[in-house]
């Protein structure tokens, strides 16, 4: 039975990052992943183009994650947005900022990013494992030092340190299948409840099927309870068949799903949120003396996607064969009632394997920040999607897998020292 110093089970990024850094520090590493091939959910990562992580400030990477951001602290310090710009432009890989301080490879194509983790992994003299899934670890205790036998359906093999990285439960296509969960919880660890984070959300009007698969750019999203406010922000999102989803409802999504646990959500989206209500009137005004023989109809093109006007047209109460210079006080109120509130009514969400992160996992409450190492079995690490921490779209996440991975694949390779 091979006999490892370090195994890293889960090949996405927190695990590669992890193998790499354990192996550049000379010990012997073991991959182990069970799919045929590594990375998979990193592929479809930034729909395709991998959002490898954001310039945004620590401070502000730390507030992504929310009341457990200050949980990162260390593992961002450890390896920063900055030191993972670096380790990919070092080794030959371009990189690209985009809106919101989003960082992409200049390829738009996230398979050039695994290329370069596969090659830093057989530059850095990782074995992997590969069609390998982990069905139990036992714990190997003596009086000088604990390791591991990590067993398989059919194999198995020893190792001094464990990095656990094996995700979340979204996905489960790409192997995200909740197994590590499994596996830390017969450790000892406690697994707060999963919930979807980054989810397409439901919503009770049934006129969004008539327009399925139109966007709208730079809308404003706030979300409330009755007078409560529950989440809001501004993108760009997508009417589904189902529902709506797009950057901003994703970005959202967390709190809401919290939310709807208590009921439905009332959202209230301004299709104008660059401009004030009161300078939003009077600038329809000035178009209406403008343009007074113009029809209703033809002029909400100018406001709206062409789908989006006869469900405009029936929530406003509006006749789209009324000249502009027939409009009345009360249907322009109402016009502008739905500009900046257009309601939807959100019933629910999709479930967990078709979310982009998960949320909940294993209790940070039970992982040493400073080194990722478990304090309730030394010797077994975490890192990534398994730990209780998510954040919205734009790289957070992505950087979250490499800080801990990296943290997690240096304090295992120095656990000796």
């Amino acid at each position: 039975m091979k006999n490892y110093d370090v195994a890293v089970v889960g090949g996405g990024p927190a695990g590669i990052m992890a193998a790499i850094h354990a192996a550049e520090l000379k010990k012997d590493v073991v991959l182990i992943e069970r799919n045929d091939s590594l990375g998979r959910k990193l592929l479809i990562t930034g729909s395709g183009r991998c959002n490898l992580t954001n310039t945004a400030e620590t401070s502000e990477f730390i507030e992504k994650f929310g009341r457990k951001g200050s949980f990162l602290r260390s593992a961002f310090k450890s390896f920063s947005n900055k030191d993972t710009m670096e380790f990919f432009k070092s080794r030959g890989l371009n990189l690209k900022v985009e809106d919101g301080g989003r960082v992409f490879p200049v390829t738009d194509d996230a398979d050039s990013v695994l290329n370069l983790l596969r090659s830093c992994l057989k530059e850095a003299g990782v074995s992997i494992l590969y069609d390998h899934r982990l069905s139990h670890v036992d714990v190997l205790g003596n009086e000088d030092e604990t390791s591991f036998k990590l067993n398989f359906d059919n194999s198995s093999l020893k190792a001094k340190c464990v990095v656990i990285s094996t995700g979340g439960a979204s996905y489960p296509a790409t192997g995200s299948t909740g197994d590590g969960f499994r596996v830390a919880n017969e450790l000892g660890h406690r697994i707060l409840p999963l919930k979807p984070g980054s989810v397409p959300l439901k919503t009770l009007e049934k006129w969004i099927w008539d327009i399925q698969g139109t966007s709208l750019e730079d809308v404003g999203l706030t979300f409330k309870r009755g007078k409560k406010k529950i989440a809001s922000g501004e993108g760009d999102v997508i009417f589904t068949h189902f529902g709506i989803s797009g950057p901003a409802v994703l970005d959202l999504s967390l709190e809401v799903v919290s939310a709807l646990e208590k009921g439905e959500v009332q959202l209230l989206m301004d299709l104008k949120p660059e401009i004030g209500r009161e300078d939003l009137e009077e600038e329809l005004l000035k178009e209406f003396e403008k343009h007074g023989k113009t029809y209703m109809k033809n002029f909400l093109k100018f406001l709206m996607p062409n789908r989006l006007i006869p469900v405009f047209l029936e929530l406003g109460d509006l006749d789209p064969n009324k000249t502009l210079n027939q409009i009345s006080k009360h249907e322009r109120n109402s016009m502008l009632n739905i500009l900046k509130s257009m309601p939807l009514t959100i019933t629910g969400h999709l479930p967990l394997e078709k979310a982009m992160v998960t949320c909940g996992g294993v209790s940070k409450k039970e992982i040493n920040p400073q080194t990722m190492e478990s304090n309730i079995c030394q010797g077994i690490y975490f890192a990534g999607e398994i730990i209780d921490l998510c954040a919205p779209t734009g790289g957070y996440n992505l950087q979250e897998a490499f800080s801990t991975g990296y943290l997690a694949g240096d304090s295992a390779a120095r656990s000796d020292e």
